[in-house]
C-alpha cells in the first residue's frame, strides 16, 4: 500500500501542482475504512488500536504536503519524488526482507536499495518530462536521500513515515541547491557517485563485522561518508575514515582493561548513530559549506581548515581518552589535582601525546590529499585547532558534562570548537 500510495508522485510532472488531489483522495478513502477485507490486512498496530488506517491517512497527506511546497515554493521535483519513493518503496522493501532474515542490518540494507532504486526511477521519469536533474546528480541525490530515509524511518523514528517524508524531502531540497543551483567544487560524475557509493559501504560493512559500529551507527557512517566523498573528494573523505578507523582500534585497545577499571565504551565500543552524529555533525556542516563556497563570502579554504580541525578534534579527543583511560595519575584538567580514572574531565599526560598525534594523522592526511585545499606548511594549523577541540572536550567534562549535558553533547560541541578554532585559523594565518 505504501509502495502504491508512494507511486501517485510519478504523475507531478504532469499534473503539477493538482498532483496533491490523488494523494488526498487516498487519504479520504482510507480514512473512511474501519473494517472489511482492506483494513486487517493493512492495519498496523496503532491503526487497530485507532480502528483506522490512520498509517496509510498521514503518509497520504504527508505527501501531499511536500506536493504543495512544490507548487508553492520550488521544492525541486528530484526531491519530491525521492521523498515520496524512497520512504514507500523502502518500506516495502523493509517488509519483503523481513520476512526472510531476522538481520537487522540486511533489513535496512533492503530498504535503502529498493527506495534508491525506486527514486532513481522516478527521477529518470520526471527528466523525461521536463529534463531534471542529470542521472549522476539523480543517483547522488536518490542515494543520500534513500539513506537518510533508512536511518529515519527505520532506526530513529519507527512508524513515523510523516516526518520521515517531510526530513527527506527538505534534504534533498537542499542537496539539489547545493549540486545543481551552485557550483560544486567537485563535479558529480558517475563515476565519483559510485566510487563513493563502493568505498563507503565497504567500509560500513567492516565495521559492522568488526562490531566496531551498530546498525544505526554503520547507517550514519555511510551516509556522512558518502556525502563526504561526493561533495568534498576522497581527500576528505580518508580523513573521517581516520577517525573511525583511528577510533574503533583505539577503542578496543585493552578494552579488558578499561572495562575492569570501568572506563570502557559501552556495547563493546561498537559506535551508534549518537555518538557518530555528536563527533560528525560539525564536520559535516562543514563540508556542505564548502560545497556552497560559492553562496557564502567566506573562502572554501576556511571551510576546509573548518572540516579538518573538527575531524582531527574528534580523533584527538577519542585517543585520549581511550589510550589514556588506561594508565594511572589521572589528573583533573581544571585543579590539575589527581582524580580516579574515568572521572569526566580527567587527563593523563599519555593521553594527551596521544590526542596530538591523532591530530598530527588528520592534518598530514588533508595536507597530502590534493582535494584538500590545505598545504603541508599549513598543517600545523590542523593540529592546533584539535588540540584546542580535545582540550575543550575535557574543560566541558570537567565543568558541565553529567547531570547538565550529556556526553555527545559534549562531543558535538568540543568538535564545533575545533572546527571554529581552525575556521579561525585560516582567516587570521
Amino acid at each position: 500500500m505504501f509502495a502504491l500510495v508512494a507511486s501517485l508522485s510519478l504523475t507531478e510532472p504532469v499534473l503539477g501542482a493538482f498532483v496533491t488531489l490523488p494523494f488526498l483522495a487516498v487519504a479520504a478513502a482510507a480514512y473512511a475504512v474501519t473494517d472489511g477485507p482492506l483494513f486487517e490486512p493493512l492495519a498496523r498496530p496503532a491503526d487497530l488500536q485507532a480502528g483506522r488506517l490512520v498509517s496509510v491517512v498521514t503518509f497520504s497527506l504527508a505527501a501531499a504536503a511536500l506536493a504543495l511546497l512544490v507548487a508553492a515554493f520550488g521544492l525541486p521535483d528530484a526531491a519530491f519524488l525521492t521523498a515520496v519513493l524512497a520512504v514507500g518503496y523502502g518500506h516495502f522493501g523493509f517488509v519483503f526482507a523481513r520476512e526472510y532474515t531476522d538481520s537487522a542490518l540486511i533489513r535496512i540494507g533492503a530498504f535503502v536499495l529498493v527506495g534508491a532504486l525506486a527514486a532513481l526511477g522516478g527521477q529518470a521519469v520526471a527528466a523525461a518530462f521536463n529534463g531534471a536533474v542529470s542521472l549522476p546528480v539523480a543517483l547522488f541525490i536518490a542515494v543520500s536521500g534513500a539513506l537518510l530515509a533508512g536511518l529515519l524511518r527505520s532506526v530513529l523514528l519507527p512508524r513515523d513515515d510523516p516526518l520521515a517524508l517531510v526530513s527527506v524531502g527538505l534534504f534533498c531540497w537542499l542537496l539539489v541547491e547545493l549540486v545543481v543551483v551552485s557550483t560544486p567544487a567537485t563535479p558529480i560524475t558517475w563515476a565519483s557517485v559510485a566510487v563513493a557509493l563502493g568505498v563507503t559501504l565497504a567500509v560500513g560493512y567492516l565495521s559492522w563485522v568488526l562490531d566496531a559500529a551498530s546498525v544505526s551507527g554503520v547507517l550514519t557512517g555511510v551516509l556522512f561518508g558518502f556525502l563526504t566523498a561526493v561533495l568534498g573528494g576522497y581527500g576528505w573523505f580518508a580523513a573521517l575514515v581516520a577517525f573511525f578507523g583511528g577510533g574503533a582500534l583505539a577503542t578496543k585497545f585493552r578494552y579488558e582493561q578499561k572495562l575492569t577499571r570501568g572506563v570502557a565504551e559501552e556495547e563493546g565500543g561498537a559506535r551508534s548513530t549518537g555518538n557518530v552524529l555528536g563527533n560528525s555533525a560539525a564536520a559535516l556542516a562543514a563540508l556542505l559549506c564548502f560545497a556552497a563556497a560559492d553562496r557564502i563570502p567566506l573562502a572554501p579554504t576556511v571551510f576546509a581548515f573548518a572540516f579538518a580541525g573538527s575531524v582531527a578534534t574528534a580523533l584527538a579527543d577519542t585517543l585520549s581518552s581511550e589510550i589514556g583511560g588506561v594508565f594511572d595519575n589521572v589528573r583533573l584538567i581544571t585543579t590539575l589535582r589527581r582524580v580516579p580514572a574515568g572521572t569526566d574531565g580527567g587527563v593523563t599526560w599519555q593521553g594527551e601525546l596521544a590526542g596530538l598525534a591523532g591530530a598530527t594523522v588528520v592534518a598530514l592526511i588533508v595536507a597530502f590529499a590534493p582535494s584538500v585545499p590545505i598545504e603541508l606548511p599549513a598543517a600545523g594549523l590542523v593540529v592546533a585547532a584539535g588540540f584546542v577541540g580535545m582540550t575543550t572536550d575535557s574543560l566541558l567534562g570537567a565543568l558541565v558534562e553529567g547531570d547538565r549535558i550529556g556526553n555527545q553533547t559534549v562531543n558535538f560541541l568540543a568538535t564545533l570548537s575545533g572546527g571554529l578554532a581552525g575556521g579561525l585559523f585560516a582567516l587570521l594565518l
